[in-house]
């Protein structure tokens, strides 16, 4: 059994910082791939930054410069530090793991996801 749980949402005036954590605990899962995904009000799931377990980062053309994904391997968290909010990020946020063989800012490839965390901007 696999558990993803999120933590650091919160509401933000435009321009303002939160940092989103997601810590897994359980055992017989694998990945290669941890993520952040959003998905706002009538709009579709989107992909916002993806990390793999050797490092390396990817992020949508929206959050960069401004987000900031990172792990610390020894606590299995990821951190997502959200800089210069915008109204437009307002959302819920998840977090995933799985064995991604596809893009990784793409939902489908993902097994395992938390039940998300709110973020709302305003301006």
């Amino acid at each position: 059994q696999v558990q993803l749980v999120e933590s650091g949402g919160g509401s933000v005036q435009a321009g303002g910082s939160l940092r989103l954590s997601c810590a897994a605990s359980g055992s017989g899962y694998s990945r290669n791939w941890m993520g952040w995904f959003r998905q706002a009000p009538g709009k579709e799931r989107e992909g916002v930054a993806a990390i793999y377990s050797g490092g390396g980062r990817t992020y949508a053309d929206s959050v960069k410069g401004r987000f900031s994904i990172s792990q610390d391997n020894a606590k299995n968290t990821v951190y997502l530090q959200m800089n210069s909010l915008k109204p437009e990020d307002s959302a819920m946020y998840y977090c995933a793991a799985g064995l991604v063989a596809g893009p990784p800012l793409t939902p489908r490839g993902y097994s395992y996801w938390g039940q998300g965390t709110q973020v709302t901007v305003s301006s």
